[in-house]
């Protein structure tokens, strides 16, 4: 099968190196890498330059934006911009963050899931970061979501979703609308992949916001909304973070933000999101 990555990269000169070098190490070699340069200061487009020297199925796309780190938004723009520069041969779509080491067999490995059953849409790994000189589980999510730093989608699947949303929430309503369309999502816990920066680090007091607006958009409503922002200020370790993100929803609820999905597929995941939370209290 036949994956193309697409990697948004802003002011990664650091560290972009370090996940070409693990792509290019892949046993299974990726098709075609694009990465997007999103207004980078630094020499991030230089680093790329030279992989692309050495391997001529990376290549690079140079795009102006703000420099504001809002989560969803920009990186997903950049990533439309890298999508919208290439072909339709591919069977693999992935978006890939510009700070992660690969295991040597990863794509490899998510191939041989891709193929083992039609009705896989999505597969992805875990990230890891270092702490302490080891390096452990990024725990923030399910065990059964898949982070938005390595997302890979079958093409058919990647087509009937719609793509990416450039917006918060992007990397959430891509499974939910999986499901929806009754496709499998697939985490192999086996892959361990090196995150060298941990989530949000740059994120401001408005991107807080943001995740509660991404709540709303999604169709949760409030009393899933509720649940989800104390479930996810908890997991970070800042409890107050629940507030910013009430605050955020009512701010999108009272401006009358549009959804990112439709009303049946809202209606869909108030209930998917519900049946989850009763299995877990039985469990």
């Amino acid at each position: 099968m036949n994956y193309y990555i697409v990697i948004p990269a802003h002011n990664e000169a650091d560290l972009i190196n370090l996940t070409l070098e693990s792509l290019v190490k892949q046993t299974v070699l990726p098709k075609k890498i694009v990465v997007v340069n999103d207004n980078s200061t630094d020499n991030t487009a230089d680093v790329v330059l030279a992989f692309a020297k050495e391997h001529p199925y990376i290549t690079l796309v140079n795009k102006e934006s703000s420099a504001i780190h809002l989560p969803g938004s920009k990186v997903i723009q950049a990533f439309n911009a890298g999508l919208a520069s290439l072909d339709e041969e591919y069977d693999i779509m992935m978006k890939a963050d510009a700070d992660l080491i690969f295991p040597t067999n990863y794509f490899e490995t998510i191939i041989r899931h891709f193929q083992s059953d039609e009705t896989i849409g999505m597969v992805g790994g875990f990230c890891y970061i270092e702490k302490n000189g080891q390096w452990v589980l990024e725990n923030l999510t399910d065990k059964d979501h898949i982070r938005g730093a390595l997302k890979a989608y079958r093409k058919a699947t990647f087509k009937q979703i719609g793509g990416l949303k450039a917006q918060m929430g992007w990397d959430t309503v891509d499974e939910l609308l999986c499901k929806f369309y009754n496709w499998q999502v697939i985490t192999d816990a086996s892959l361990h992949v090196k995150h060298l920066k941990p989530t949000g680090a740059n994120y401001n007091k408005t991107a807080r916001y943001k995740q509660g607006e991404a709540f709303y958009t999604l169709g949760y409503g409030f009393f899933i909304t509720a649940i989800a922002s104390a479930k996810l200020a908890m997991m970070k370790k800042k409890p107050l973070l629940f507030i910013d993100y009430i605050k955020g929803f009512w701010k999108a609820k009272w401006s009358k933000k549009p959804l990112m999905v439709t009303p049946e597929q809202a209606r869909f995941i108030r209930k998917y999101r519900l049946q989850k939370m009763k299995g877990k209290l039985i469990d």
